[in-house]
């Protein structure tokens, strides 16, 4: 009897072991539903598309787990991130001292510079005092809006929930000149819609803008951090990073210029 019991409560616990294995393997992405291409974005068919999006899957692939998306406003994925409603943020959230307070990071994956965005045919000095009295469009929420918050008390700052909205108001005069992703913003200049638009000089390199962006992951969840690291990490040496690089991006993105 004794040992029958024995044996009912070591299944039990190789089962409950087995179960929490399971469900470590099985994670939660969150991802912003505004587009932010080449980043991530929706094709045509409803799918997830992108450089962060393809990131996942190769992650997830290296980590042998079984990953799913949950979609949300960019705002709230560091809320939906603390109250567990998603185990990781790989989804261009840049590392700085405040987000650090608040959740962990991986190592960067990559690095980019904030540059502004104006009238070509207007003569904009994108300094605080060469911007005094001019409208900023900004995404709220961001590295760029903290920036330009702190900065550029002399402007009148206009927040927005997507850059394709910024870009809209920008070209109709709205606003004078918007901060946004180098990598993002570059690539919709050479579009026709945006012929009158050109780059107005990059911000300086600033605290505010962090140390990279990285993979965001509740506080203490250092096991799943350094998953995530090892699974980066060979993605980089085996060239799987290099050839979802080389898909969205001409430069390389692994160091800051």
């Amino acid at each position: 009897m004794k040992k029958a019991l024995l044996m009912t409560l070591q299944a039990c616990l190789l089962a409950g072991v087995a179960s929490t294995a399971l469900a470590a393997d099985k994670l939660v992405f969150g991802i912003a539903l505004e587009p932010y291409p080449p980043f991530s974005f929706k094709s045509g068919k409803g799918d997830w598309s992108g450089f962060e999006p393809e990131m996942i899957t190769a992650v997830c692939a290296q980590m042998k787990a079984e990953c799913t998306l949950n979609e949300m406003s960019w705002d709230g994925l560091i809320p939906a991130l603390k109250s567990q409603q998603v185990d990781v943020v790989l989804n261009s959230l840049s590392i700085t001292p405040e987000r650090q307070q608040v959740i962990d990071f991986t190592q960067p994956y990559f690095f980019t510079r904030a540059l502004w965005i104006g009238d070509r045919s207007m003569e904009l000095v994108p300094t605080p005092a060469g911007l005094k009295g001019k409208i900023i469009g900004v995404q709220g929420s961001t590295t760029h809006s903290a920036f330009v918050k702190k900065y550029y008390g002399d402007s009148t700052i206009r927040y927005y929930n997507d850059q394709d909205d910024i870009l809209a108001d920008l070209r109709s005069g709205r606003v004078d000149i918007m901060l946004a992703d180098q990598l993002v913003v570059e690539p919709l200049l050479d579009k026709p819609d945006n012929s009158m638009l050109a780059g107005k000089g990059l911000a300086p390199i600033d605290p505010l803008f962090g140390d990279g962006v990285g993979a965001g992951v509740r506080k203490g969840s250092d096991a799943l951090r350094e998953r995530l690291n090892v699974a980066l990490q060979a993605m980089r040496d085996d060239g799987t990073y290099e050839k979802i690089r080389a898909r969205y991006f001409k430069s390389d993105i692994t160091v800051l210029e």
